[in-house]
This record gives structure tokens, C-alpha cells and sequence, in this order.
């Protein structure tokens, strides 16, 4: 359900001890070390999922179990080690940055009690449920921190919610054309040109889908082409200025198109250079835009002439904050 970024005045403030609804805002996941070992227990869970990989239970569990996984796990653990971030408060960017979102929101819906969990890792969204349930909260309204819909990752949200039983929960299905997240993502590159130049051309690249999903109605393209627009469209760029492309793909199947990497090799053949590029569809940065994007793209860009300038996610910025606060408020009603 698109939720309105207009935000209500808030009735007389709860302490989030004293709540008894809770905003649970969910990611992904992340493996909790960046060892091979924790990846693999971390890809285990992730790709088992139908969401994730529609295939046959008989020919993807052994190709996975056998394969895939003592293959891919220690290459994959790499990528990781690359952006994990050191100190005592550091740790995945993934986890570090919504953890950190969360108590952003938290500070802008003192009524309510917010918290985060993974769909898959921990802190599990099961388990997160299952202690709120425990400590007396009544009702939770959980969002996704996806803001296209997919039934690759939103419907799985919502598989899991439907396992966790004695607790009444609603959810945001998506908030791609949000007036507030489109405006804080708008900022947040306006802000980024200010501080750096403005490239010759912006790229908002997006994760790939493959293209069966789409052939069967799954909306996730079309949000992500009418959010890119909207946020074009804010920072008042033509046409031909910006770019929508999706990355991340796997596999030999067919995926969304464009692909980032191709998208990437045509303007550096049209001599465009530099180019900046912003990930709308991740709320914080992750592996898929700290090593993919801003590292490896941006050396393969490089390498053709070229400087790509990656900006970063909104992450716990108070516009993103904000924007969540409000989209929680307009779901809520008068509980928040």
C-alpha cells in the first residue's frame, strides 16, 4: 500500500518502553562475520527461499549445498572483508546502517517502539516479532525498507509474518513514488553535486530482476521506472540526462534491462565522463553498493575513460528518517 509522506501532528507521546504498538522496520540480511563460514550460513538461508530462487526444490538444493556454496562462499566472504566497517560499532554496512536508521526513526516516533530485523540473518524478523509479542506489545506495523515492491523480497516479509502467530501485524507493501523518500533521495544527490560537481550524466541504478518475475505481473519494474522519473523529475533533469539500469544479476537466464555494466560501457562509448550514480532502490548501503557499485563498477568504468562517482544511500539521514516516520504515521492512523 504506496504510503502519503504527509505527516500528522502526533497525540500525547508514550515512552517506547511504555508503547504498545511497534514499527519494525526490515531488511535483507547480512552474514554476521566476513568469514566464509558465516556467508555460507548466511547465503544458505537467503537462497534457499522459493522467493528468491523459484526453482525446484529437487535440482536447486543439491546444486546449492554442493556447489554454489563451497564455490561461492570464500569469493563472496572477500567482497565483504573489502567494506566492513572496523571499531567496536562497525560490522556490516547493511547492518550498521539500519540499525542506526532505526534509532533515527525511533527519535522522530517516540510513541511507538521502533526496532529492525533481517528477512534473513539476524536479528531474525521471527524472532524480533516473537520477543515484541512476549513484552507486551500489542500490534506491530512493519515496513520493509524495500521501496519498490517485489515477490522476490517484499512477499517474503510478508511469508514470514504469517508464521509468527499471536501477534497482529500489518505491513507497507512499497513506497516507491513516496512525495518524502522522492525528495529526500532528490536532496541527497542535489547535496552530493554541490559538494563534488555535477557529473555529465546520472545513472540510478537499481537490482536486477529476472525477467520471468516481471512476465508474471510482478510490479517491481514499473516502480522502479516511475520512482527514477519522479526523482528526475524533482531535480528538474531532461530526459536525456539520467539513465534507469538494474545490476546485481546472476545466472545465464534473462534479467531486467538495461544492465548497469552495459549501460555503464555505451556512455563511456558516447565519451561522458564523469558520471555520478545513486542506488535508490537500497535505504542503506550495502555489498550490492559499496563493492559493486562504488568499488568494482567503478574501476570497469575507469577503465573505459571514464570517473564514476557514486553517491551514497540516505542510510540514517533525517530525511530518510523523516520520510519513514511519515510514512509509519499514514499507516497507523491515530495510533501514532
Amino acid at each position: 500500500m504506496p504510503a502519503s509522506a504527509s505527516a500528522a501532528s502526533s497525540p500525547a507521546q508514550a515512552t517506547p518502553a511504555a508503547a504498545s504498538t511497534a514499527l519494525v522496520l526490515v531488511n535483507l540480511g547480512t552474514p554476521d562475520a566476513p568469514t566464509p563460514r558465516a556467508v555460507r550460513r548466511y547465503l544458505a538461508e537467503f537462497l534457499h527461499d522459493y522467493r528468491v530462487v523459484d526453482r525446484s526444490r529437487w535440482l536447486w538444493c543439491p546444486l546449492l549445498h554442493f556447489v554454489i556454496l563451497p564455490l561461492r562462499s570464500g569469493p563472496v566472504a572477500r567482497k565483504y572483508a573489502s567494506v566492513w566497517l572496523p571499531g567496536t560499532d562497525g560490522g556490516s554496512p547493511l547492518a550498521v546502517h539500519t540499525r542506526r536508521l532505526a534509532e533515527a526513526v525511533q527519535h522522530e516516533l517516540p510513541q511507538l517502539r521502533v526496532v529492525h530485523a533481517m528477512r534473513y540473518g539476524r536479528p531474525a524478523l521471527a524472532a524480533t516479532l516473537q520477543a515484541l509479542r512476549d513484552d507486551g506489545i500489542e500490534q506491530a506495523l512493519v515496513l520493509p525498507l524495500y521501496p519498490q515492491y517485489s515477490t522476490s523480497t517484499t512477499a517474503a516479509v510478508a511469508d514470514a509474518l504469517a508464521r509468527v502467530p499471536g501477534l497482529p501485524t500489518r505491513m507497507v507493501d512499497d513506497y516507491h513514488d513516496d512525495p518524502a523518500w522522492v525528495a529526500a533521495v532528490a536532496d541527497s544527490i542535489r547535496a552530493h553535486r554541490a559538494e563534488h560537481g555535477t557529473g555529465e550524466h546520472l545513472l540510478l541504478s537499481f537490482h536486477g530482476l529476472p525477467q520471468r518475475f516481471a512476465d508474471r505481473g510482478d510490479p517491481y519494474p514499473t516502480h522502479c521506472e516511475a520512482g527514477a522519473r519522479a526523482i528526475a523529475q524533482a531535480l528538474g533533469l531532461a530526459d536525456d540526462a539520467w539513465t534507469l539500469s538494474y545490476q546485481s544479476r546472476f545466472g545465464r537466464e534473462r534479467w531486467l534491462e538495461p544492465s548497469t555494466l552495459a549501460t555503464l560501457d555505451a556512455l563511456a562509448a558516447r565519451g561522458l565522463r564523469p558520471v555520478d550514480v545513486v542506488a535508490p532502490g537500497f535505504a542503506v548501503d550495502c555489498l550490492e553498493t559499496l563493492e559493486e557499485v562504488a568499488i568494482g563498477l567503478a574501476e570497469h568504468f575507469a577503465a573505459r575513460g571514464g570517473s564514476l562517482r557514486y553517491i551514497p544511500c540516505l542510510n540514517d539521514a533525517p530525511a530518510h528518517a523523516q520520510a519513514l516516520a511519515a510514512i509509519a504515521r499514514c499507516a497507523l492512523g491515530a495510533v501514532a
